[in-house]
């Protein structure tokens, strides 16, 4: 009936006035346009709305609905050789801010800071420096809270939006700080290392290995995440758990290490507030037993993350207890060395075993009066004699007439001046000096003077007491050089053994038997002769071959003269002692220096002694019964 009425006012002033109908014309066609328009702009955005950017608003208004929550594995075990827990885990509470989620954040944060006895600024503080990350996810509030603040919080949740409790797990440490520098820490994963790392792996806020195998075994410790998915209302609380994805604990790993010798070198390392490091290790195989690093860090500080303070004791601590010292420091190997010098001497033929130098207590040379130890001198002296009582006088001799790239290659031979290998973090190469390395890194040309200082290591001689220990353990075995090994196996969460080490052989030393032999005869000497340097290292029914040593710090005449107690610690002697056991089958080679320990037969020689005690116990136990009951 409109429509009718319509057409005929339409006719009606077409009949009167054509022009007043082309204007209605041009209105109904400029209104029709914009209908359709209007229809199309519509029909377009649903068509964005629900077919191409369908999925993509199903997925957010299903994350505005479920929060997703990671849930931490639990890190590998970390075992000794004997299978006891060195290092597991335990559920730790941590209060995490979702921003996300929060409603009123200001009023959240004044309400949270006394619960978790901290300033509201710093908290801010905390929210600040996640600026730059998503709002969905956690910013760690507070760590480690005890039972009480976790009831309250979850009592009051209402309160808090936002606010979560995340359930992570932390290392345990069952027997405190040993071998710390070897196991290492754990930290926040940092900006630096986020970068770096694989995003389907890592995110903000997690916890990595920062040192030592926690770092190095990164990929086998520390597992795969979970997920929880929950649903969650408009204001951020959770409703209910809709799904959950366990997650996949980490890989446990073996060591070689023995924790009652790692016990025993630590106490009597510490127990003279000793700084320094301890190596023992398999002679036949090259499995660490002991790996020990002193003053070590208190791995407890870092267990949540380290304080400020206690980061910069660490840092100025003149003994540096965050390096370890095993394969991290270069020192001077002293008369240790002495062994390379025989062998070189025997090896080019310049000495055999009755070639006999005297020593009146200085050798001179050139325009140069060079000492030995013993003022009086020594004597007529052998090759036996000048091991066991380290005739300085001797090798000089020995290397002034092998030369200093002699010197250099033997030592090379029995693994000096070069990496062992081993599965530590930033290990030290040494130094085995030549005349070409003087002349490319110190632009100047050998003086043969000098081969006389490094003939009894001094000089420029570096080395590291794990390569130390790898040299004994050479000369113990008759020349097979083995790569120091750390890790035994590994073990995934079933069970099975995923990778096995094996012992290593990276070099072989052949044709010199019968000089190792001689020089182990003069080691032996050392221990269980009259006048050895280390008589009182010496265990009753344990035949030991070791060597003694003395490396100079630093030469300042005006110390000549005093008594030892009076020197400032830090120019004192180091001291090292370095032996295998038992002589006749060797099994263990151990390796101690003590900085600053001025003699190594008192200096380090009852550390060794104490691990030796420990290692043969129940053999020496049994020879003690029998010789009671022959009495």
């Amino acid at each position: 009936m409109g429509l009718k009425l319509f057409f005929k006012e339409i006719d009606d002033i077409s009949e009167h006035d054509e022009g007043a109908l082309d204007l209605l014309k041009k209105r109904l066609l400029g209104a029709a346009v914009v209908i359709i328009v209007f229809f199309t702009i519509i029909v377009l955005r649903l068509w964005s709305l629900q077919v191409t950017h369908g999925k993509d608003y199903e997925r957010r208004a299903y994350n505005n609905r479920v929060q997703v929550q990671r849930v931490v594995a639990p890190r590998g075990h970390i075992l000794d050789r004997n299978g006891n827990e060195i290092v597991t885990n335990r559920p730790s509470f941590n209060v995490v801010l979702i921003r996300k989620d929060s409603r009123d954040l200001g009023a959240v944060l004044k309400r949270l800071a006394p619960v978790l006895e901290k300033d509201v600024s710093e908290l801010w503080k905390k929210i600040r420096e996640a600026s730059g990350t998503p709002r969905y996810l956690p910013i760690r509030l507070k760590e480690d809270i005890d039972w009480e603040t976790l009831a309250y919080l979850e009592n009051h949740n209402h309160d808090f939006s936002g606010v979560r409790i995340e359930v992570q797990p932390v290392r345990v440490y069952h027997y405190g700080n040993l071998a710390a520098n070897t196991l290492g820490y754990l930290g926040s994963i940092s900006k630096k290392e986020l970068a770096k790392a694989d995003k389907k792996i890592y995110s903000g806020g997690d916890i990595i290995g920062k040192r030592g195998l926690e770092r190095l075994r990164e990929s086998d410790l520390r597992g795969e995440k979970g997920k929880n998915y929950s649903e969650v209302n408009a204001k951020g609380f959770e409703q209910q758990l809709l799904k959950s994805i366990d997650p996949l604990p980490g890989r446990e790993i073996r060591l070689t290490l023995d924790v009652a010798l790692q016990q025993v070198a630590e106490t009597f390392m510490d127990a003279g507030e000793k700084s320094g490091a301890v190596v023992a290790m398999e002679v036949n195989t090259g499995r660490l037993l002991t790996v020990v690093s002193t003053p070590s860090i208190h791995i407890d500080q870092f267990v949540g993350g380290i304080s400020h303070t206690n980061w910069k004791a660490l840092l100025d601590n003149p003994k540096h207890p965050l390096i370890n010292k095993a394969v991290q420091a270069n020192y001077p190997p002293g008369s240790t060395y002495k062994m390379v010098t025989a062998l070189a001497g025997l090896g080019k033929g310049v000495i055999n075993e009755h070639t006999v130098f005297y020593c009146p207590g200085y050798y001179r040379f050139g325009n140069r009066t060079y000492r030995c130890w013993k003022r009086g001198g020594h004597g007529p002296v052998n090759l036996k004699k000048a091991i066991s009582q380290s005739c300085d006088v001797y090798f000089y001799q020995v290397g002034q007439r092998v030369g200093v790239n002699s010197l250099a290659e033997y030592a090379q031979k029995l693994g000096l001046g070069k990496k062992t290998g081993v599965d530590m973090e930033h290990e030290k190469r040494g130094l085995t000096p030549t005349k070409e390395w003087k002349l490319k890194y110190r632009k100047g040309k050998w003086q043969e003077g000098e081969t006389l200082s490094v003939a009894i290591g001094q000089g420029f001689n570096l080395v590291t007491p794990i390569q130390m220990c790898v040299m004994t353990a050479t000369l113990a075995n008759g020349g097979r050089v083995y790569r120091p090994q750390l890790v035994e196996t590994v073990v995934d969460p079933e069970g099975n053994v995923v990778e096995s080490f094996k012992p290593e052989m990276v070099n072989e030393v052949k044709g010199l038997d019968r000089y190792f032999r001689l020089i182990r005869e003069g080691m032996v000497e050392v221990v269980q002769g009259k006048r050895g340097t280390a008589r009182s290292v010496a265990i009753e029914g344990l035949r030991i071959g070791g060597k003694t040593g003395t490396a100079q710090v630093v030469k300042i005449a005006v110390y000549r003269h005093l008594k030892e107690k009076d020197i400032p610690y830090k120019f004192r002697d180091h001291a090292w002692f370095t032996c295998y056991a038992p002589a006749e089958h060797p099994e263990i080679a151990v390796t101690v220096m003590v900085e600053h320990g001025l003699h190594g037969g008192s200096g380090a020689g009852p550390v060794a002694r104490a691990i030796l005690s420990e290692y043969f116990r129940n053999r020496l136990e049994n020879v003690n019964s029998e010789m009671a009951i022959a009495h």
